[in-house]
């Protein structure tokens, strides 16, 4: 014997321990548990015991038991055992009882249950390696304290298959992950990124969708999703699971726009952000699949409005010269404000998308070139774009410049205020195109001809004169001639005096300065496709 086999010489919930130095007592569990008084106790003076942290509440019926190993059991004078019982059913019965305070099994070979009723007195945890055994016991917590782990832990025999959890199976179970992780990256980085060239991922400022995701938008590319088609290939609409409508634009295998406008547009377009630019949602790429995703565009694009007489009736002046002005600014953030200068290139009506309330956002960017420092003007080999919007420069040398843009914006002011495309259109005495009958009709005092005959004289004459001027500035024949796009802006809005317009740059009846050209339409998100677009190949 020693001193603390004495009687419940620590009280309620205390434990006694002879390889204490300075005292012999300590409450059960010092994070649970507290003295009742912790004056007495300081003085070596344990008879008042301990108290609970956490006052039991059986009303709300949550509390737990925590498991103590290694006990020496409380007395026993209020207690009731039942020796056919499991240690489950021990568990369950203690809980229906709110004067229960922990349960046991006195015999761990055999079934039984063991509970005391009010505080537990005469508690002892002994030491390991003492040759001494205890017992577990399950002492009744509040729920916060029941969540909590066990404040003794018994090592038993267990104990080397944990060893061996740690040592063996743990670091084969991490290195498993490490080369699952690294294998799953290696794929995205060539399933994603590898098509768009070995370096520009950082280029890349759009998420990638999954192509299961999109076919799954969708409906695997249904035909009744299908929005139109163009030389890159068709659009789609599509919905993705949270709702949001997208459009889709599905790489033709058959495109003769390939590889190269497909990685220029992700790259140069995720870079953008102005309220006059469609929005690059995310884009795809697996295997030969690849695809475009863009916010959708309910009302389409321009063209399959502005030239359908049934449709066209529904665009007032209001709303033609909000259009006009809403692409002039988004030529201007291109051009000037954006971190590169941005030459679009195929600036036309089936490249502005409108949105609900009928905003104009340029789109399609397959073509565009970026422009560093000074750099404005540039000469290609590949002449690419639309018939009827080229400038003669760029059609006739390959020269292309901000200047390239801004013919291509008159052409497009002219078409919005007659409501005819400039190519195709003829002028029954001069075979003009659309700009050549502009431009004789400006120079004869009757440009109100040129007006669309569905406005109905629902236009404001000092807005659509002026855009019609404005327009005629724009598609002068010589590059210098022109304005910028910020004095474009400017004259829109009714700043200053504007300047007489010279001859512009447009083609008579059938004498084309370009020869042998490869004709494809032109792709754009959410739209019909009226317009062709040309491509010349050179040799180097």
């Amino acid at each position: 014997m020693d001193a603390c086999d004495n009687y419940n010489i620590c009280g309620a919930y205390g434990t006694c321990n002879i390889n204490l130095v300075r005292q012999s007592c300590t409450c059960l569990d010092t994070k649970r548990f507290v003295p009742r008084n912790e004056k007495d106790w300081n003085t070596s003076n344990w008879s008042g015991g301990c108290i609970r942290r956490t006052p039991l509440d059986c009303k709300k019926g949550s509390e737990g038991f925590i498991k103590y190993p290694n006990v020496k059991l409380p007395d026993t004078e209020n207690t009731e055992f039942n020796m056919s019982m499991t240690l489950e059913e021990c568990e369950a019965k203690c809980l229906q009882n709110c004067t229960c305070m922990a349960y046991a099994n006195p015999d761990i070979s055999s079934r039984g249950c063991l509970l005391w009723f009010n505080e537990l007195k005469d508690i002892r945890v002994y030491s390991e390696g003492n040759g001494i055994g205890g017992k577990d016991i399950f002492i009744r917590m509040a729920s916060p304290e029941s969540a909590a782990q066990p404040a003794f832990k018994r090592k038993g025999p267990k104990s080397p298959n944990i060893k061996i959890i740690l040592l063996v199976i743990f670091p084969g179970v991490f290195l498993i992950g490490v080369i699952s992780t690294w294998l799953w990256y290696a794929r995205k980085k060539r399933n994603y990124v590898g098509p768009l060239g070995k370096g520009q991922e950082e280029d890349i400022h759009v998420p990638f969708f999954s192509f299961s995701t999109i076919a799954a938008a969708t409906a695997s590319f249904s035909d009744d999703n299908k929005l139109g088609e163009g030389g890159f290939g068709p659009v789609y609409k599509g919905v993705l699971e949270e709702g949001q409508e997208i459009a889709v634009k599905r790489l033709s295998k058959t495109s003769n726009q390939g590889v190269n406008e497909f990685k220029n547009e992700v790259i140069c377009i995720s870079k953008l952000q102005h309220r006059n630019l469609v929005k690059l949602l995310g884009y795809s790429i697996k295997e030969d699949e690849k695809l475009l995703i863009y916010e959708y565009m309910p009302n389409k694009s321009l063209d399959s409005i502005i030239f359908e007489s049934k449709q066209s009736m529904h665009l007032d002046w209001t709303k033609r010269f909000n259009i006009i002005k809403g692409i002039a600014r988004g030529l201007l953030y291109l051009h000037h404000d954006s971190r590169l200068r941005i030459i679009h290139r195929d600036l036309k009506a089936g490249n502005i998308l409108l949105d609900r309330d009928m905003n104009p956002k340029i789109s399609d960017f397959g073509l565009a070139r970026s422009f560093g420092g000074n750099e404005s003007q540039a000469n290609t080999q590949r002449v690419a774009g639309t018939y009827g919007y080229m400038p003669p420069e760029y059609a006739r040398d390959g020269l292309f410049s901000m200047k390239s843009d801004v013919f291509s914006f008159g052409v497009l002011v002219l078409e919005i205020v007659s409501g005819k495309k400039n190519r195709g259109f003829a002028d029954p005495e001069h075979y003009n195109n659309l700009t050549g009958h502009a431009w004789s009709a400006y120079n004869e005092g009757r440009s109100t001809e040129l007006i669309d005959a569905n406005l109905a004289g629902s236009w404001d004459p000092h807005e659509v004169l002026r855009s019609i001027k404005v327009g005629l500035l724009c598609v002068q024949n010589i590059a210098g001639d022109r304005p910028n796009m910020l004095y474009v802006v400017r004259m829109l809005d009714g700043e200053g005096e504007l300047p007489q317009p010279k001859q512009p740059g447009f083609f008579v009846g059938s004498d084309l300065p370009v020869a042998n050209y490869s004709l494809n339409k032109h792709p754009e998100p959410a739209g019909s496709i009226n317009d062709l677009t040309i491509t010349q190949l050179d040799a180097r």
